[in-house]
């Protein structure tokens, strides 16, 4: 898999302690994007699902782990491993989230073993194109027109909570790549961020 980060503990992307993990590569390159830096793959995040299962398993025997959010670039685009990793993540917990720009019914006609079985494991799927003037600050979705899919009823009561508890919030990591910032972000993000770091340049 072209992996560009693995954060835990996320509590920003869905209930409790999460691990989050973000791929690389997406053809739709949606205007407003918080992630354009992920659009593209590269070879130096290249990582096979046995390598990633390992670091997952690291930080799954010293710390608590409530669930996975999954988001890039596009999830789906690595559909094959993806389906692979997820059967494991189950081991840890059921409550895995992906975020994916395309539509869960059109996800669900598509001919793919791979895809049916990402659908039929994950717990929430959180599906739609980024849509930069529909931005509204809701919670867990970069734009209104994206929907909350839940795929494992188990989960129904506890995301409802989450919704009516919660308010998007922006929580920032420290990684070998400087700081990243995870959460949805307000409309106009990635404008205003190169901005600010075209006059810092400029200093």
């Amino acid at each position: 898999m072209n992996i560009a980060r693995i954060l835990y503990p996320v509590k920003v992307l869905g209930p409790g302690n999460r691990i989050g993990i973000w791929v690389c590569g997406c053809p739709r390159r949606c205007r407003g994007c918080s992630n354009p830096e992920l659009w593209e793959q590269r070879p130096k995040y290249e990582i096979t699902v046995q390598e990633l299962k390992d670091i997952i398993g690291s930080i799954v025997d010293t710390h608590k782990v409530d669930g996975f959010t999954i988001s890039g670039g596009e999830p789906m685009a690595q559909s094959q491993a993806l389906a692979e990793l997820i059967k494991y993540l189950k081991t840890v917990s059921a409550d895995i989230l992906v975020y994916t720009g395309y539509k869960y019914e059109a996800l669900s006609k598509q001919k793919s073993d791979y895809i049916d079985d990402i659908l039929s494991s994950v717990a929430v799927l959180i599906d739609g194109q980024y849509i930069e003037e529909l931005n509204t600050n809701i919670v867990l979705r970069g734009s209104e027109n994206q929907n909350i899919v839940i795929l494992n009823s188990a989960y129904k009561a506890n995301y409802k909570n989450y919704l009516e508890t919660t308010h998007n919030q922006i929580q920032n990591f420290t990684t070998a790549d400087g700081v990243v910032s995870v959460g949805i972000h307000h409309r106009g993000f990635s404008e205003a961020l190169s901005t600010r770091i075209m006059d810092i340049e400029e200093v």
